[in-house]
């Protein structure tokens, strides 16, 4: 049997259906899978196991057999918990076929074959009685069916049928309950990922400012979460309006509702300000006494105990539909409405005439109604905020533009269009090839040239690049070629090079002396030691005292199909790092000329210069847009004597885990690692290797 997997194309800029193997799909669910962090979680591994040692115990007490239901057992880890707390049975669901598997070997491995039953089903298919595959319900119900969301992965129906069918009434549950908190919140760096900001431009003729259509300011966005490490967001960067606040409580021992509901709390705000963001997260009781708590509450909340670093579950930002204006003292209900999977938020003020259940609660969740939300991502939308950038951008265009220029943008949703028609280009043309979306991003941009009375002065051909023709062009040549470059269909930072294929595809159409933006890019890497991002690749072996090796080797070979090979994308303003090396530059790419026939590639080594773990490489792009002025999507600035990075926030950076780790110490003779990095320019893919 044969997988489709979608993939962006860089060399076409569009996202295209790979036939892959059958074996494609399961290597892509274990290579990619959070197991190895959840299994690192010290933090929940100790509470969980705390949990149910007490829920088997308060059974016992009872004077009844122990009976467990583990849904979504993984590796068996919650199941061996409870069959080594003195659980007489247990009855492990695991729906994905090779962790059922795997799972039966770990349980084999620990020696606890006769206790535990793995069950590959989905659970709401378990059966129950003398020729199911339970003999009898469950008397204590164990689950991690929890995201950052907390009721994202179906938590919530999956508990209901369990209650319904599965176990008994009155059951022990692990965790017993969990609750959401929240904290309403002021910040512009965080309102910036849903909202467009208007753009000052200093043109000849005084001031211009680019302001987003009215459709798109009145927008209440996309329900989905956005789930950060919350722990990595300065204080500066935000100003909390309120308390912490308990926002909802589900109890997991009794039958759970999954049908759509809300919730309200009245605040009062201890700041006056600009309510934007609602920051919220959980924490789970494996207790009905509370006493074995597991929380996510960031550094801010309890700043005196140490906390525990994870990916699987994070913290959750939820951007209000509108800017609300609020008064310290002045009460305001906070409404929490929420359905099978997902949560959203509204605030409403209290009236003195107006009783609580009075007010409007609209259960049915936002929808974008302008497109930029479907359009561009948040960090996308950030980025198209920053001024500082915008700047760049402004002060290259100045430098390459003359009143008789013919310009064309070959980039998705930017901006640079209008800041060449109001840097005084005589026509504008622009382009946005990318091609994954439902709806066309030029009505979009239709829109966004309407609001600022431009309908007549910029043109959006809708045409892909190999298929320009003169007539778009009015028979004029382009004199200036310009992009950020951007594409939606970007992954890793070299994706965007589709720039150089699009003026490739065009150079019939270039005047001889055209000047393209940029002139050129740079790939460029540097060593680094991460301070917790290498979890999600580390082997576990051991975890609380049980053997998960099976799980390591799964992890490892699925790796070695084809994701060891590769690099990743990741955030890594959210996953601190320091540098062991400085960073080098390793490959460049001249736009002024046409993407080459033959390969581009490069053999070197790089000297680690400081003492620490060398964990991966980071890769980046630098786009030089003038000789003087040049961008970059990774590195910042150079590292502090430290060692301290700081990425641009706006992109992902690509990380190659190195598949063994080497501690250097500083040494007369330092330790260097080779590389060998080629760029297809047939595929527009970079393959990479490194040897410690």
């Amino acid at each position: 049997m044969k997988t489709f997997c979608g993939r962006a194309n860089p060399t076409t800029g569009s996202m295209e259906w790979i036939e892959e193997g059958e074996d494609y799909d399961y290597h892509q669910e274990i290579a990619r899978s959070r197991y190895a962090d959840m299994l690192h979680d010290k933090d929940r591994n100790v509470k969980y196991y705390q949990g149910i040692r007490a829920a088997v115990s308060r059974v016992k007490e009872r004077g009844e057999k122990a009976i467990v239901l583990d849904i979504g057992t993984g590796t068996g880890l919650l199941s061996m918990m409870a069959a080594s707390a003195g659980a007489d049975f247990c009855y492990a669901i695991e729906v994905f076929k090779p962790m059922a598997n795997a799972a039966v070997k770990i349980v084999e491995k620990n020696g606890f074959s006769d206790k535990i039953k793995v069950i590959n089903k989905h659970s709401t298919e378990v059966t129950v009685g003398p020729d199911g595959d339970m003999l009898c319900r469950a008397n204590i119900l164990v689950t991690e069916l929890f995201d950052t969301e907390l009721i994202g992965e179906g938590a919530l129906p999956t508990y209901e049928h369990a209650h319904k069918y599965l176990v008994q009434e009155g059951c022990e549950a692990v965790p017993h309950r969990a609750t959401v908190y929240v904290q309403l919140v002021e910040s512009r760096r965080m309102w910036s990922w849903k909202k467009l900001f208007p753009v000052h431009v200093e043109a000849e003729d005084g001031e211009k400012i680019l302001v987003p259509p009215s459709e798109m300011e009145n927008c209440p966005g996309v329900p989905s979460v956005c789930d950060i490490q919350l722990n990595q967001m300065p204080s500066s960067d935000f100003s909390t309006l309120s308390d912490v606040v308990k926002m909802f409580s589900v109890d997991f021992s009794k039958p759970v509702q999954s049908a759509s509901t809300y919730y309200r709390v009245q605040l009062e705000p201890v700041k006056s300000g600009k309510a934007q963001i609602v920051l919220s997260w959980w924490d789970i009781d494996m207790d009905p006494s509370g006493r074995i708590n597991c929380s996510m509450a960031p550094y801010w909340v309890k700043p005196t105990s140490a906390l525990q670093w994870r990916d699987h579950w994070m913290q959750c930002v939820y951007f209000l539909p509108h800017e609300e204006p609020v008064v310290q003292g002045e009460k305001l209900y906070l409404t929490a409405c929420r359905d099978e999977y997902s949560v959203w938020y509204s605030l409403q003020k209290v009236r003195a005439d107006e009783e609580e259940h009075k007010a409007d609660v609209c259960v049915e969740s936002p929808v974008c109604r302008c497109r930029a939300h479907l359009l561009w991502n948040r960090p996308r939308f950030g980025e198209l905020n920053d001024q500082n950038r915008t700047c760049q951008y402004i002060k290259s265009l100045r430098k390459v533009l003359k009143t008789d220029s013919v310009c064309l943008c070959i980039s998705d949703g930017s901006l640079l269009p209008v800041l060449a028609h109001y840097l005084g280009a005589k026509q504008v043309q622009c382009m946005q090839p990318s091609r994954i979306h439902l709806f066309h991003p030029h009505e979009l941009w239709q829109a966004f040239f309407k609001a600022n009375h431009l309908e007549d002065k910029i043109k959006i051909i809708e045409a892909r690049p190999e298929l320009l023709k003169p007539s778009h062009l009015e028979d004029k040549k382009i004199s200036v070629l310009v992009g950020e470059p951007f594409f939606t269909t970007s992954l890793l930072p070299w994706h965007n090079l589709y720039f150089w294929y699009a003026r490739t595809a065009v150079s019939t159409h270039l005047a001889s002396n055209v000047t393209v933006l940029p002139q050129s890019a740079s790939l460029h890497m540097m060593i680094v030691e991460f301070q917790d991002l290498w979890r999600i690749r580390s082997p576990c072996g051991t975890c609380e005292g049980f053997d998960v090796q099976t799980m390591d080797d799964m992890i490892k070979d699925s790796l070695n199909f084809r994701e060891s090979r590769e690099a990743e994308p990741h955030p890594l303003w959210e996953y601190p790092c320091k540098s062991l090396s400085e960073p080098q530059e390793v490959l460049t790419f001249d736009f002024t000329k046409t993407v080459p026939q033959h390969c581009l590639s490069t053999e070197g080594s790089v000297k680690l210069l400081w003492k620490g773990k060398s964990h991966g490489a980071v890769l980046w792009m630098e786009y030089h847009l003038t000789a003087d002025i040049s961008v970059s999507t990774g590195l910042m600035q150079l590292p502090n004597e430290k060692g301290s990075c700081e990425w641009n926030p706006h992109c992902k950076q690509a990380v190659y885990f190195f598949s063994s780790v080497i501690e250097s110490e500083i040494l007369s003779d330092p330790t260097a690692v080779t590389y060998a990095i080629n760029f297809d320019t047939k595929t527009g893919e970079i393959a990479m290797d490194f040897k410690l």
